[in-house]
């Protein structure tokens, strides 16, 4: 999909002492999401399938490549509806290095999640320590592309293949991502996506379920909306999973911009190598080979926990916020979930920090944020010799 040249609402000037948030909603200009609000004014059709709603979803699915993508209220919303779509029972493979929500949502749908550790240099879900959890119970692996990174996606779909299992993958962070010249979100038997507000490609609130699979589709479709089948006749169970004209609004104004988002994160993104690889031992996850990154997030490894909370602290003593993203490790902090033998996540939930990057945000940001980080981690150093 093309780039428009329309500008976007940029970040307020830096006003000391300026707070520089880890994200920002991305916005449109104010007049076009208006021009289309005034749409939902003259019809009066705010929901159920309104025109905005399945246009978004047309536009959605041609723009990822895929038969089907259904528009939900949230990307949580998403993942149960996927799971209920394929029926999960049992025990479901997925990663303790996720938000909580790829987790609870197994557990919400009355399945056992089973954890299993990451990749070293992706964070992604090994798919050895996978194949090694697997039981006669499981029914499924569910992968997250962490940051918009990929999994080993043909290693879990073979190894799915090999035991008969379902492949789910949360695709929350992998919007515009590409892999092997595919969109990342059309892999595996469904993937979910997350359209929240911090996301580079947003509707407010929301999410979707995409797949290539009719029958799927045709059950996500019924489980959104109450279990309908038609408006006399219920097909089973159902929730209401359902999105608004003004939710689809919104992204009808900035799917035509993700292009352009995504080129201002990878050169703000390129900013901070810049000044960061190299320096005190900050490195970063590495991306699969093959992927065409959507730079949803600029995560660092640093040395250690005590490492992460100094930096954190003297960041926001200069007003600037960043997010340990994953922390803490969802194994050991998940009452209804057995703990797993995963110390690779535990280490990068105790060293990850996601340093600030959205749209609006400047060069020179960047460099401020950069040379804070440094600073930090110098007298960090200098504490501990």
């Amino acid at each position: 999909m093309r780039a428009t040249t329309a500008p976007l609402v940029e970040a307020p000037p830096l006003v000391a002492p300026a707070t520089i948030a880890v994200t920002r909603p991305t916005l449109p200009p104010f007049e076009e999401y208006v021009a289309l609000l005034e749409g939902i004014w003259e019809r009066n059709h705010l929901t159920n399938a309104g025109p905005l709603v399945l246009e978004l979803e047309r536009q959605l699915a041609r723009y990822l490549g895929v038969r089907h993508c259904l528009f939900v209220s949230n990307g949580t919303i998403a993942l149960q509806l996927a799971f209920r779509a394929l029926e999960l029972s049992g025990e479901v493979i997925t990663s303790p290095f996720s938000y909580v929500a790829t987790t609870s949502s197994i557990a919400w749908e009355g399945c056992v999640p089973v954890f299993a550790d990451v990749e070293p240099d992706t964070l992604t879900l090994s798919v050895e320590r996978a194949a090694a959890a697997i039981t006669d119970r499981t029914s499924a692996i569910v992968a997250t592309h962490v940051y918009g990174n990929p999994c080993d996606v043909e290693g879990i779909e073979a190894l799915a293949r090999e035991r008969g299992l379902r492949v789910v993958y949360d695709a929350a962070h992998a919007f515009g991502a590409m892999y092997r010249g595919r969109a990342l979100s059309t892999y595996g038997a469904t993937s979910t996506l997350s359209f929240h507000a911090t996301k580079l490609f947003h509707t407010v609130e929301g999410g979707a379920v995409v797949t290539d699979d009719d029958e799927i589709a045709r059950r996500v479709a019924s489980l959104r909306n109450f279990g309908h089948d038609g408006y006399e006749r219920f097909q089973g169970i159902g929730i209401n999973g359902k999105n608004s004209e003004v939710h689809a609004a919104m992204g009808l104004c900035l799917l035509p911009r993700v292009t352009q988002i995504i080129a201002e994160r990878r050169s703000l993104s390129q900013e901070y190598d810049k000044r960061l690889l190299g320096r005190h031992d900050v490195v970063r996850p590495t991306v699969r080979a093959g992927t065409e990154y959507n730079h949803a997030y600029y995560p660092v490894l640093l040395a250690g926990d005590a490492a992460v909370r100094a930096v954190q602290r003297d960041l926001e003593s200069h007003g600037v916020l960043a997010r340990r993203y994953f922390y803490p490790s969802l194994s050991g902090a998940l009452p209804y979930v057995a703990t797993g033998d995963v110390p690779v996540a535990r280490d990068a939930s105790e060293r990850v920090l996601c340093l600030p990057l959205y749209t609006g945000l400047r060069p020179e940001d960047v460099h401020r944020v950069a040379d804070l980080l440094t600073e930090s981690l110098d007298g960090f150093a200098r504490g501990r010799s």
